[in-house]
């Protein structure tokens, strides 16, 4: 079970981070979105993987979750919601700007032409 949730939060980290050294705006905001999702997925495993178990500790219940980990996902969750939005909407902002979606804001050179020729 560590194996595969490990696996899972690796897997989504190198996909977002790949996704973030792209140059387009739409697979940045996706590898933002990825780089989240695997640390809100470290955030969770950190309060040891338990199933079945309840996060509160109640009578006669000698095992439980740490539900400290659970509040911080919630956090996170909210807080990376609000930050995709605002992303969404600074990118968007500067397409329309432009009518470009680079990241690295220099112009496309390949379709421009020297001044002075047909």
């Amino acid at each position: 079970m560590e194996f595969l949730i490990a696996s899972a939060i690796g897997i989504m980290t190198a996909a977002g981070i790949y996704l973030v050294l792209r140059l387009r705006t739409f697979p940045v905001i996706l590898g933002i979105s990825l780089l989240t999702y695997a640390v809100n997925v470290f955030l969770f495993t950190s309060g040891r993987v338990i199933v079945g178990a309840p996060p509160v500790l109640r009578d006669n219940v000698t095992t439980y979750t740490d539900p400290l980990p659970q509040a911080l996902v919630l956090t996170a969750i909210v807080i990376s919601f609000g930050m995709t939005a605002v992303v969404v909407m600074i990118g968007l902002g500067a397409f329309l700007g432009s009518d470009d979606d680079h990241v690295d804001d220099q112009p496309d050179t390949a379709n421009d032409k020297p001044e002075g020729s047909a």
